[in-house]
C-alpha cells in the first residue's frame, strides 16, 4: 500500500488524542515499518531482500511503541495506538503490497513468512479506492475536529485548509472580509 495511505490511516486512528504532537507520533508509527525500505539507499538488491523483513515485525513494533511513548504526552494511549497503527500497516501490506511479498514478523528469531494468497498489486483498483476514501475522510475531519492530515506538516497550513473546507461545506463566515 502507498505510504501516504499508511500515514493517513494512522492519523485517522489518532483522532481521539488531544495533542497534535501525539497524533503526529501515532502517524509516524503507522509509517515506521517502512523504515526497512531505506535499504533501497544501499541497493535495489538490498531493498528486495530486506524490505518487509527488518522492521516489519515484532521488534519494529516494540521499538516504535517505546519511542512514541517516550516522546508522547499521553504515553500509554500513544503507545497502544502506535502498536495498533504499526500492525494496521502490516495488515495493509499483507493485503495490498503485491502477490508473493511476505512479511517476516518474527525476524530475527525466525524466518517464518506471513502472506496471503489473495494479495493484490500495489497499483490495484482496490488500493486506489481505499486511498481515495481515506483521503476524503482526512479532509472530512476538518468539519468535525477542525483539523486535517495537513497538521502533520504545518499547523498554519492546516488552519488554512480547515478554514477553506469549513467555509465551503458548512458555510462558515470568514473573520476577515476580503
Amino acid at each position: 500500500m502507498n505510504p501516504i495511505v499508511h500515514a493517513e490511516l494512522a492519523w485517522l486512528a489518532a483522532q481521539g488524542l488531544r495533542e497534535r504532537r501525539d497524533r503526529i507520533l501515532v502517524t509516524c508509527a503507522g509509517l515506521a515499518p517502512d523504515l526497512d525500505g531505506l535499504t533501497l539507499l544501499v541497493s535495489e538488491d538490498a531493498y528486495l531482500r530486506y524490505h518487509h523483513v527488518i522492521f516489519h515485525g515484532y521488534v519494529g513494533a516494540l521499538v516504535t511503541a517505546a519511542v512514541c511513548a517516550a516522546l508522547a504526552r499521553q504515553r500509554l494511549r500513544v503507545a497502544l495506538l502506535a502498536l495498533g497503527t504499526f500492525h494496521l500497516h502490516l495488515l495493509c501490506d499483507l493485503a495490498g503490497s503485491g502477490p508473493g511479498w511476505p512479511i517476516f514478523y518474527f525476524w530475527p528469531t525466525s524466518m517464518h513468512q506471513w502472506f496471503w494468497t489473495g494479495q493484490w498489486d500495489l497499483a490495484s483498483w482496490q488500493n486506489a479506492v481505499i486511498g481515495l476514501a481515506v483521503t476524503l475522510l482526512c479532509l472530512a475531519c476538518a468539519l468535525r475536529y477542525r483539523r486535517t492530515f495537513v497538521e502533520v506538516f504545518s499547523a498554519r497550513w492546516d488552519a488554512e485548509v480547515t478554514r477553506t473546507l469549513r467555509r465551503r461545506f458548512l458555510r462558515e463566515q470568514s473573520m476577515f472580509k476580503p
